[in-house]
């Protein structure tokens, strides 16, 4: 297992040679760090990750709800995942046209 330079917990599964892997394979993340709930594991290798945010607006004196979607790699030494699960995921290198994240660790499901 290689540190990433994030205090994260290590994962337990089984590394399959997926090089874009942070643990075990040759994957830089770097940037910013943003916990969401995953909404989609449809695809092979990659999840869709949901965040939610509130904001003010001032003109109305309200909060208005506000979600964004990313797509994030899945490396297979975090394991399977299911919609509803909390996970962190980090900026890395764009992996594919719309991938620029990955898991980089597995919360607590609710």
């Amino acid at each position: 297992m290689r540190d990433i330079g994030v205090d994260v917990k290590t994962p337990e599964g089984e590394w399959d040679g997926d090089e874009n892997c942070p643990f075990n394979g040759s994957l830089r993340v770097r940037g910013q760090i943003i916990e969401g709930k995953v909404y989609s594991n449809n695809m092979s290798g990659s999840i869709v990750v949901e965040r939610e945010m509130t904001r003010y607006m001032k003109k109305y004196e309200r909060y208005e709800k506000r979600t964004r979607r990313y797509p994030a790699h899945l490396p297979s030494c975090i394991g399977e995942l299911n919609p509803g699960d909390s996970v962190r995921i980090m900026e890395c290198r764009p992996l594919s046209k719309t991938v620029k994240f990955c898991v980089i660790e597995k919360g607590d499901s609710q």
